[in-house]
């Protein structure tokens, strides 16, 4: 049997970059030239969804494409590239908080008055717009924790067991069935949406995409470590109040007893990760390397950029009454199991 024909179908391309990208690894064409990505848009679909193609080699891969293009040294040299572009837009854009002990406050105050997709979806929220957050959100949580698993030989001590102990939990305690991508998976078949992986990757924002693609530059790259770090505080400490609103979101829309379920499991779980993550790993990490600090800090700055950007753009598709999706869920095909 060939292996590599059991991952997801390539998406259509959306713009030269990915459309190269897509090419060569369907073997039909060449790359692109790696100074191409220097005037892209380092947000915009083109290079967001480019660079995620290159990732997603790291993870599942895709139906046709061989394993071994994983580690193609010309594709490593577009994406190096594709990184390059990204990373610089981050750190130019994503605003700086002045120390550490700044950036961790801030994410333990919950505004008074919400104004993000947790609290849209709690208060005033459709099924229709629900159902389109979790396909959005399908490219991260039917991977979660994967990205973070990799910082883990990266670490060592107190950082390091803190940091197995939050990813057994990501990954069921051992039980499959309790796997939090595979919860999710149910959350999906509640909402009649269709939950193989990497199904909705042709629909998905280009906001969405960056989301994801943050994960996958910490992960993959040993300096930036920190940083890594850094986005798995602030997805653990912002997790727990933000669920439990999405919970009570899934229960006023009818959405099902799983779905329901995912978010009250992130609840409780996410509320004993923080302390775990704020005071073993992030205070591990940086009783044997200090000066990751800052890195720290930019993997929460930067993350908090990258998901008030994925809000605004949701938000402001919904309030306009239109879907925040490429293709609208009732254009797609159905391919629900």
């Amino acid at each position: 049997m060939n292996h590599h024909l059991r991952g997801p179908q390539l998406p259509p391309s959306r713009g030269p970059l990915s459309a190269a990208v897509t090419a060569y690894l369907r073997g039909t064409g060449p790359l692109p030239r790696p100074e191409d990505a220097r005037s892209a848009d380092p947000y915009g679909d083109d290079l967001q969804l480019a660079l995620y193609l290159c990732y997603e080699l790291h993870y599942r891969g895709f139906a046709g494409v061989p394993p071994q293009t994983e580690w193609d040294p010309e594709l490593l040299r577009v994406r190096a590239a594709l990184e390059q572009r990204f990373l610089a837009a981050l750190r130019a854009d994503a605003p700086v908080h002045d120390s550490l002990d700044d950036a961790l406050g801030a994410l333990l105050v919950e505004p008074a008055q919400g104004t993000g997709i947790s609290h849209f979806l709690c208060d005033e929220g459709e099924l229709w717009q629900v159902r389109e957050y979790a396909a959005q959100r399908s490219l991260y949580h039917l991977k979660e924790a994967d990205p973070h698993a990799w910082v883990l030989p990266r670490l060592w001590g107190r950082a390091k067991a803190a940091m197995a102990a939050v990813e057994f939990d990501e990954f069921g305690g051992g039980r499959a069935e309790r796997v939090h991508a595979r919860l999710f998976a149910d959350l999906m078949r509640d909402l009649g949406l269709d939950p193989a992986y990497g199904r909705y990757l042709g629909a998905a924002a280009a906001e969405m995409l960056a989301v994801v693609n943050l994960m996958s530059l910490f992960g993959l790259h040993r300096d930036l470590r920190g940083a890594l770090v850094g986005h798995f505080a602030e997805v653990e400490i912002t997790s727990s109040p933000g669920s439990r609103r999405l919970a009570e979101a899934m229960r006023r829309t009818g959405a099902g007893p799983a779905a329901e379920f995912f978010y009250d499991e992130h609840v409780e779980a996410d509320a004993v990760h923080e302390q775990v993550v704020r005071h073993e790993v992030i205070v591990g990490l940086l009783e044997e390397e200090p000066e990751l600090a800052a890195d720290v800090a930019f993997g929460i700055d930067a993350t908090e950029y990258l998901e008030e950007r994925l809000a605004r753009r949701l938000l402001t598709d919904w309030r306009a009454g239109r879907s925040s999706l490429r293709t609208p869920l009732d254009q797609q095909l159905s391919h629900t199991s």
